[in-house]
Formats: structure tokens, C-alpha cells, sequence
């Protein structure tokens, strides 16, 4: 099993306190790799709200490669950023580490966000192959207001690895998972967390309706939903096609992933969509076992579980800061001084929805609707 370690606070806070996190449930995930992604971004990104941010690791063919495709696309370089990296024994070095926050092309400034959006993806996508078959490009994110950082090694490592213990970055919501590699090579695409137009998730299970899943999602036309490094990956993208494309309210993502017996859809007031739902998306239904936490674009954070209920998770935390965590002894390391018996452990239907500010978690039954 992997382990998840989310934190959704008012205040911007560093990175470490995840990876922290992370160690203090490192008896389930074995030190293969570490995803981190930074939402709503403070320290020296905080000046460059609403611009893009290209989380990118290249050879220095590929940075080459990388500065003459955005500037021949008319990207405009305002800020970059790489960690300082430390020597740390288990951590193999590549040669560059950066995150590049541009202005948009003269042509697409004052085109709606959508339209950016779909810009800023086909231009991740565009590296992503220019890059992928010698991996001189690795591409992880291109938003605005996200950072991802990802290696290969021990979290706690990898943290200090890139200097993240004495860096100034800082974010209001980060998702870090510590991998156990069990059904893949160790490979940076194949690293958790994914994002997709201001969508990102994580999980922590074995996703054993991955090929009809993703073999659905290839068919609805969207350029983005390639990859697939990880079976996980899928989770994204339902959540991107419920949300974004369909436009259901977050909540529904539990009814699309794992949608009720009849005789359960009956007991709610929405029942004739929900049976709508269930038949024209069967095909995004899973099965598990999985914990999925994630983010959506204005903010919100949330932690699902599917209808087996075999992976752990635990919500906890006070009005400002929660922590979304595999383990509880994950809460204690990130809210020590919360009360405990607040504490949420969601069941099979059951979402935990924390919305943006941290000030308010709200835990949506599937059953009750």
C-alpha cells in the first residue's frame, strides 16, 4: 500500500509538514518515491497569482527543448524557480529541477479561462512527447498557482533532496504521497499525485477496473486523457469529466465511482438521475480497493472511499487547518492540538469535503444524498 498525507490550511505552510507526515506512517509505503503537489502558492510564488507554472525535470537538451517550444509559442518568462538541491545518498540527481511561471501568449490573454485551460494542456502534453521517449522532459503540471515536485526515493530524503527544510515554498494546500511500488516500474509519470486542469488526486489501492475505465475515458475525445503510467491515474480524469465536462457538483463524483443498488437509489430524492447516471457511466464504476483524496480547481479538498472500505483513512483537524492522512498517527504529526473526537474516519459512503479556507468540513452520505 501507498500512504496519503494532505493538509488544507488558511495559512500557507511548508511542504515538510507533509513529508513529516508521511514518515510517521512509513510502515506502509516503502520509500520507492515521492509526489508533491502545492496548490494556492505562497513564499516567491506568491506574487505571480493567476500566471502559470510549468513543474517540469529535464536534461539540459531537454530544458533547451523545453525554452524553445514556449518561446516559439509565444510564452513569456517571468519567474523560475529550482530547489536547492542537497546531496543525499539514495537519491539519484538529474540535471534539471525547475518550475517556470509564464505569461500567456499575446492571443490568448483576454480569452476566457477555459480556453486557457485547454492551452496549458495541450502545451504539457505537447513537451510530454517531445520529451518521453529519451526522458529529457518529464511534464507534471502547467496551471496556474500549482507546483509538482517528484523523485524517486525515500520521502524524507527526497524533502532533503530538494531543500524543502530550509526552503521559503510554501502553499495553502498540498498533497504528498509516499509510493509503495507494487504493480510498476519506478517512474516519475507513474508517481502520484496527477493533475489535469486544476484537478489533482492521489490514492492509495488497487484500481482493478483500470482497463475498461481507461478505455472509456480514451473515447470521450479529450487530449489529456493519455498516459496512464499508474492505474491510478483514471482517478483524475473521472473527477476532471464528472465536474468539469459534465459539470455534476463534486459530490456526485462518489455516485459516478460507485453507484448505489437500486434499492439504495430509491431512498434518494434524486433518484431518476442518479439512475441515469449509473447507466450512461457505468463504465467509470471501480472496484477497488481505493482511497482517493484530491483537490479541485476553486479549491476544495476531499477524501472518498469506494464501497470495499479496505484502505485506511483519516480526517482530522480544527477550523483553519485539516489533514486528510492514510493513518491517524498522520492527524497527530500534522494537528497535534486538535480534538480528537472530531476526528472523521469515512466509510464506504461516506465523502469528506473540506471547503477552501479550511474553515468548514462537511461529510456527504451517499445514502441520504
Amino acid at each position: 500500500m501507498c500512504r496519503l498525507s494532505a493538509i488544507t490550511s488558511n495559512a500557507y505552510f511548508s511542504p515538510m509538514e507533509n513529508i513529516l507526515a508521511l514518515e510517521t506512517m512509513k510502515e506502509g509505503h516503502d520509500g520507492s518515491g515521492l509526489g508533491l503537489m502545492l496548490k494556492d502558492l505562497g513564499g516567491p510564488f506568491e506574487e505571480f497569482k493567476g500566471y502559470p507554472v510549468l513543474s517540469a525535470v529535464c536534461s539540459n537538451q531537454g530544458l533547451l527543448d523545453l525554452d524553445e517550444y514556449m518561446k516559439a509559442n509565444g510564452f513569456k518568462e517571468k519567474f523560475t524557480w529550482a530547489p536547492n538541491i542537497k546531496n543525499v545518498p539514495g537519491v539519484e540527481r538529474r540535471e534539471n529541477y525547475l518550475a517556470k511561471v509564464y505569461d500567456y501568449p499575446e492571443s490568448y490573454r483576454d480569452k476566457p479561462m477555459t480556453e486557457k485551460e485547454d492551452l496549458l494542456m495541450n502545451t504539457r502534453l505537447a513537451l510530454r512527447k517531445i520529451g518521453e521517449t529519451d526522458e529529457s522532459i518529464f511534464v507534471f503540471s502547467f496551471y496556474p498557482d500549482v507546483l509538482t515536485l517528484k523523485e524517486v526515493g525515500d520521502p524524507l530524503h527526497v524533502g532533503e533532496f530538494f531543500g524543502l527544510d530550509k526552503s521559503d515554498i510554501s502553499a495553502k494546500i498540498i498533497l504528498a504521497q509516499g509510493r509503495q511500488n507494487t504493480n510498476y516500474a519506478i517512474y516519475l509519470y507513474s508517481c502520484h499525485p496527477f493533475f489535469i486542469q486544476g484537478y489533482g488526486t492521489m490514492t492509495n489501492g488497487e484500481n482493478t477496473a483500470f482497463v475498461p475505465i481507461r478505455e472509456y475515458l480514451s473515447g470521450r475525445g479529450n487530449p489529456g486523457y493519455i498516459g496512464y503510467n499508474s492505474d491510478s491515474e483514471v482517478f483524475t480524469h473521472i473527477l476532471h469529466f464528472t465536474n468539469r465536462t459534465l459539470g455534476y457538483p463534486l459530490h456526485y463524483y462518489k455516485d459516478v465511482i460507485t453507484p448505489l443498488k437500486e434499492s439504495e437509489i430509491e431512498m434518494r430524492s434524486d433518484a431518476a438521475a442518479l439512475r441515469l447516471i449509473k447507466k450512461s457511466l457505468r463504465p467509470l464504476c471501480i472496484d477497488g480497493p481505493n482511497c482517493v483524496i484530491g483537490f479541485t480547481p476553486d479549491g476544495f479538498v476531499f477524501m472518498v472511499q469506494d464501497a470495499k472500505k479496505l484502505r485506511p483513512g483519516a480526517v482530522g483537524g480544527k477550523p483553519g487547518k485539516y489533514a486528510l492522512m492514510s493513518e491517524v498517527c498522520g492527524v497527530d504529526r500534522a494537528v497535534p492540538d486538535r480534538d480528537r473526537t472530531t476526528d472523521i474516519f469515512p466509510m464506504k459512503y461516506d465523502t469528506v469535503i473540506i471547503a477552501p479556507g479550511a474553515l468548514e468540513v462537511k461529510v456527504w452520505n451517499q445514502l441520504h444524498g
